[in-house]
């Protein structure tokens, strides 16, 4: 049995505004094992991002706050094993462990990549910060790294400015920074969105290849169910900040359970039918906070009833790892103990 990496217990984060408290993750529970691809999926604005900012320590605050839950993260201290809550870590421990233990490749690499500075210097800073490197050392292993990655002319690329990539080698660059430390756990925040299907495919390969060379335990955050086929061993759908349904990934896609995610594989495109119009779910996500009572679904939901409207559902464990937040399958489940 592979053992859990990193575990996340009914973590709750708020944004404080104008508006009042707004939940964006709530009560959200889950974990990633060594060596495993998680996928979180969801429509824009679920919280999947949140989700990751919160475990990375870099939810802007003011305004956003973790106000409850634990993040834990087990750190391996020779034959012994321990585990950290990054939530009360101080933040020096914090800036040790991010980007040295736990990295993180973020969905737009421009915006990401300093434009001030050489590709070199900045895959050196991450060296240089987590690793004990004279500049010589350090200057090799970034041009090790950028052909780990698959960029070509290493050498000249190292002294090149972020604008003069195109997009696709500016991701490549961002996973060589992720990965300089080798870390333990790589979230990657919806990696392939900015790019051509070539290129993400490339890049899903070479995320592939880090998870079986090195044993990365990766957290794939996506609304791509094509990625999540390719690429998870588990996946955890969000809605409106809460998890609504988690199981393997073969599970989820072949049987899935709960009417959102259901909705979700239905909306995809099939080569094989022709159909006039494509299937989208009805309605629209709603604003975080906006639903005080009752399953956050319902009002898009096919098979909804009085009592959605009424109560919140419990998160319901229909089979071993296969849970689902839904009414419909009280009879079937138990209330899941996460």
């Amino acid at each position: 049995m592979k053992k859990p990496v990193l575990e996340v217990n009914h973590l709750k984060t708020h944004f404080f505004t104008d508006r009042g408290e707004i939940p964006a993750v709530d009560d959200v529970s889950f974990h990633v094992n060594e060596g495993e691809v998680l996928g979180i999926v969801g429509e824009s604005g679920c919280g999947k991002s949140v989700t990751s900012l919160s475990i990375m320590g870099l939810v802007p605050n003011p305004p956003g706050k973790i106000v409850g839950g634990e993040i834990l993260f087990r750190e391996q201290k020779g034959d012994k094993e321990a585990f950290e809550d990054l939530v009360k870590v101080k933040p020096k421990r914090l800036r040790q462990i991010r980007g040295n233990q736990v990295a993180m490749i973020f969905q737009e690499p421009m915006t990401s990549l300093d434009p001030l500075f050489t590709i070199g210097f900045q895959i050196i800073e991450a060296l240089k910060n987590h690793m004990k490197l004279t500049k010589k050392e350090a200057r090799k292993k970034a041009i090790e790294l950028i052909q780990l990655v698959g960029i070509p002319r290493a050498e000249q690329i190292v002294d090149e400015y972020p604008h003069q990539l195109s997009g696709g080698m500016r991701q490549r660059v961002m996973i060589a920074i992720a990965m300089a430390c080798d870390p333990e756990v790589l979230i990657a925040d919806e990696p392939t969105t900015a790019l051509d299907v070539t290129i993400q495919a490339q890049i899903l390969d070479l995320m592939k290849k880090l998870n079986k060379e090195k044993g990365t335990a990766i957290l794939m955050i996506t609304h791509d169910l094509g990625v999540v086929a390719e690429m998870c061993d588990r996946v955890v759908v969000m809605y409106a900040g809460k998890v609504v349904e988690e199981g393997d990934v073969r599970t989820i896609l072949k049987s899935p359970k709960h009417p959102y995610t259901k909705g979700l594989i239905q909306s995809l495109p099939k080569i094989h039918q022709r159909e006039k119009r494509l299937y989208s779910i009805p309605g629209n996500v709603p604003k975080p906070g906006s639903i005080k009572t009752g399953c956050r679904f319902a009002a898009r939901c096919s098979e909804v009833f009085d009592k959605c409207y009424e109560e919140d559902p419990n998160l319901l464990e229909l089979s071993e790892g296969h849970s689902c937040r839904c009414f419909l399958y009280e009879k079937e489940g138990e209330v899941a103990h996460v």
